[in-house]
Formats: C-alpha cells, structure tokens, sequence
C-alpha cells in the first residue's frame, strides 16, 4: 500500500494488522474451499484441544497467549456450533474442563488434510521470497519479549529529550530553585529536617564554601534538576552525594542519570576517590537509579536524618 510507503516504520502495527487481516480473510475462503464449517479465529483452541486432549479455560488461554474473556467466548462459539463440550469435571472434581465433541474430533482429521496442503504453499512462498517471514517473526517475537516496543521508545524518547539537558554549575540565582525541587520531594514522603534546613536555605556557606559543588540541569534553559557534593570529614570518605531532586515535570527525561554522571566527573576532577550517599528504598527510582550509577548498599555508619535507611557507596 502506498499509505505504509509514506509513513514508514511507524505504521508496523497498522501493516501487521493489515495484513493478518488479509490472511484470516483468506483462510476463511481456505476453509470454504474444503467445505468446512468453521471460524480462522477458532483454529488455537481447536488445535490444543484436538492436539492434548481436554483443557480448562486457563490453561487454553495460557497457551495460547489470549486472555481468558476471548477464549471463553470462543468456546461458547464452538460449543453453539457442536464442535465442543465444556462444564466437564475433571478427576479432582474441582475444574470445569473443555473438550472436542465427536463432531469436533472427526472435524479435527479433515482440516488435518487442509492442513498439509497449507503447510506446502507457505512453504512455496518462502522460497520464492527473499526473506523468511516465519523465522523473522519468531526472533521479533524473542526481541520484543527480551524488551517490548514501549520500553525501546521510552528509551528514544530520552536519548531526544536528554540532549536538551545542560549540566551547569551553581550560581546564586538557583538557590530558591535547589530548595523548592528539594523540598517538594522531601515534603511528599517525609518531614523536612533541621539538615535540611542548612543545606537548602544556605547552600554557598553550607556545601560550596566547605569544599563542596552543586549541579544544576537545564532543560530547555529551564532549572529542572539539582545535585550537590557535600565534603566530608570522613578519612573513608571524600564526599557526600546529596540533594539530588529533579523536577515531577522533567521526569521521565534521564536527567538524573545526567546529573549523576556530572557528579561523578566533577567529584574525579576534585580528587576524589570515594563518594557516599544516604536515601530510604521507599525512594525506588532513586535507588534503581544510584545501582545504575555504580553504587552498592553499605551499612553500619551513623546518620543525622531520621528518614535514612539505606547508605550506599561509590569508588570512583
């Protein structure tokens, strides 16, 4: 079609649609053809059915990989058309089974003829084509299980949007910014503590005039994410990463990741070897997110925030 011409790859599912919708147009002609009286879209259930013998609902809809409304109505279409009995006990007496009707058994061994002459003219058509289809499909199939489309294009959305993002120093006209995207955080899980209090209403005395560094990431030339590197008096430890907050509007755009790499970078080029962080595992994204930068948990060292419950380290 010229419409899968001019829109590309975009349109696969559209074309996928397209086409199986051809397809199961054909096998209904196909079906006809040998005089028997079915539905394409029966044809999974029929073959478990006719293949292994009787089934519940859940384990056809397991197999077959449909949900069990869609298999349950298939039934109830084979069963009007005396194809299928369901509501049998099974020995423990406790689940429904479906099985073939003798109709449906002696159907199975005539659309097992139709069958073989299938098999061969798809066979017909994937030496004629360039491509094998069949074997295409299954490693798609793999693909996507290993990482479905949606997570593939999350990730694209990020590699677009992050290149909008620019990592710059701090100056003081962030200060309201680092405390309100902290603040916002640390409100909506926790209470803000008297540390808090230090670090944010005075960000120049407290962390970037005892040795320290704060970040800020730009999106679109907007303020939406801040991380601070607090010197410590610690003979294991160089620095402390805190206060790292980005914005609930410009999640979603790796702008943690960068703000963490940026930390890391500027925390090698003051010498140091070691960093140190504090957060709670309520904090999910966080904490996937410091794994993701090389942390590992730690424990046993005192805290000063009551709402800490995991201290993780780094050695750069």
């Amino acid at each position: 079609m010229d419409l899968f011409e001019k829109t590309g790859k975009i349109a696969l599912g559209s074309r996928l649609r397209y086409m199986a919708s051809n397809v199961t147009d054909e096998a209904a002609k196909i079906y006809e053809l040998y005089n028997v009286d079915f539905s394409p879209k029966w044809f999974p259930v029929f073959f478990v059915l006719a293949e292994e013998g009787s089934k519940t609902i859940t384990e056809i809809a397991g197999e077959i990989g449909h949900s069990q409304p869609s298999v349950t109505k298939i039934i109830k279409e084979m069963t009007a058309a005396g194809l299928v009995q369901d509501n049998l006990k099974s020995e423990d007496k406790r689940r429904n089974m479906v099985d073939l009707t003798e109709k449906g058994t002696a159907l199975s061994s005539q659309i097992r003829i139709q069958c073989t002459d299938i098999d061969h003219a798809i066979n017909e058509i994937i030496k004629e084509a360039e491509h094998n289809l069949w074997e295409a499909l299954a490693e798609w199939e793999l693909l996507f299980e290993q990482k479905s489309l949606l997570e593939r294009v999350k990730e694209q959305k990020k590699i677009r949007e992050s290149k909008n993002v620019e990592i710059v120093k701090y100056e003081p006209k962030y200060q309201s910014v680092f405390k309100e995207l902290n603040k916002e955080w640390i409100s909506t899980y926790f209470e803000m503590e008297e540390a808090d209090y230090k670090a944010l209403d005075n960000p120049e005395e407290y962390i970037i005039n005892k040795g320290g560094k704060i970040l800020v990431a730009l999106y679109n030339n907007q303020p939406m994410g801040v991380c601070a590197l607090i010197k410590m008096d610690d003979p294991d430890y160089d620095f402390e990463l805190a206060k790292m907050a980005v914005s609930p509007e410009a999640q979603g755009k790796n702008i943690g990741w960068l703000l963490g790499q940026a930390i890391q970078q500027a925390a090698i080029e003051m010498g140091a070897k070691k960093l140190y962080l504090e957060s709670n595992t309520v904090l999910k994204p966080a904490i996937n997110l410091y794994y993701k930068l090389g942390f590992k948990k730690i424990t046993g060292r005192s805290t000063p925030y009551q709402r800490c419950n995991i201290q993780m380290e780094l050695t750069l």
